[in-house]
């Protein structure tokens, strides 16, 4: 069963009539509608994360989850990058809850207070492990099926559920898209100017690298924050708040795993081979999709002429335009929110 850490900050004082329709009138309610485009990149300041932040045993991990909304309300859960934490889905989640969805937010291995249950377990950052990860969280939980949201390895996460559990996904937003990857597609050099974008993978292939992360890793994440999003003007507090996440024990060891295992420098787990093979094949997504993207988004990131075919369901892509970079649901909580609702109704 899950354990609570820390009583609920967010009271929900009545629940939601669900439906297309009355969730658009409760989204309405807090100022929701038409914000697709348009929405500004404003100083970001930190505030309390809605929810409840639990622990449950989940496959090799003790996750650490936030929880908010009602408990019978239909699943969303709400998948974070790197180097990020659950707390880019701060804003997003009480427009969800208000219109009457269960959010679960988990913390990636590597972050936060998830935990490896076994000492001796390999710390493993392959995109399969992943994946799992948030099945057996489902698993854990008794949820059958959910829809899914993310950005950056959140998204890659949230793709590749849709793709090979699509009975586990009513529905995806994925931020940039398609991102599901494979080794010998990784290992196949770039134009410069591309490979220029990927610096920290090239860093983090060194032993140096490694060490440099381990000795600044908040350092490299506010790098990473200024130069993926040029537009965003976020406080001190609000990177503190997320950067606490990094502290984990092993989090430099599962980010620097999943950046060499990408380019064919490491080894993924024997257990994760088949589902490995699978993904090589790129296979499309067939649940309902609304992909995002911020434009100015300064991390590399594919365009969306080149992944729309991958998705073979009901497919909508949305621009959001205001100065919006790669963090896009603390960026822009509103056009998230928005997309995670229409989703649900296609």
């Amino acid at each position: 069963m899950p354990r609570d850490i820390h009583p609920d900050t967010h009271t929900w004082s009545r629940r939601r009539i669900l439906g297309t329709a009355v969730a658009t009138v409760a989204i309405a309610e807090v100022g929701l509608v038409g914000v697709a485009r348009g929405e500004s990149a404003t100083i970001a300041k930190a505030g309390p994360m809605p929810g409840t932040l639990k622990q449950i045993d989940a496959g090799v991990l003790n996750v650490g989850y936030v929880e908010a909304g009602p408990a019978d309300g239909p699943a969303v859960f709400l998948l974070h990058g790197w180097p990020y934490d659950i707390h880019a889905f701060a804003e997003v989640v009480p427009i969800l809850t208000a219109a009457g969805y269960r959010v679960i937010i988990p913390h990636l291995r590597g972050y936060g207070t998830t935990r490896f249950l076994a000492h001796d377990a390999v710390r493993n950052g392959e995109q399969a492990a992943l994946a799992v990860d948030v099945i057996v969280l489902m698993d854990a939980l008794g949820i059958a099926r959910a829809v899914l949201g993310g950005f950056d390895w959140g998204a890659r996460t949230a793709d590749i559920v849709a793709a090979l559990w699509p009975e586990r996904c009513k529905a995806l937003v994925s931020v940039s898209g398609y991102l599901i990857g494979n080794q010998e597609a990784g290992k196949k050099p770039l134009p410069p100017k591309a490979e220029l974008s990927w610096w920290y993978q090239f860093y983090f292939a060194t032993s140096r690298g490694r060490a440099g992360y381990e000795a600044y890793r908040k350092d490299f994440a506010r790098l990473i924050w200024q130069s993926a999003s040029p537009g965003w003007r976020f406080d001190d507090a609000t990177f503190e708040r997320s950067a606490q996440a990094l502290d984990n024990p092993d989090h430099v060891s599962i980010v620097i795993h999943n950046y060499r295992w990408r380019i064919g420098l490491a080894e993924g787990e024997r257990q994760y081979e088949a589902l490995e093979n699978r993904l090589a094949q790129a296979p499309d997504i067939r649940v309902p999709t609304i992909t995002l993207e911020g434009d100015a988004n300064g991390a590399p990131h594919p365009q969306p002429e080149t992944y729309a075919n991958k998705f073979a369901g009901r497919y909508e892509h949305r621009l959001i335009t205001g100065g919006i970079g790669h963090n896009l649901p603390q960026e822009a909580p509103q056009a998230f929110a928005r997309a995670v609702v229409d989703v649900d109704g296609f």
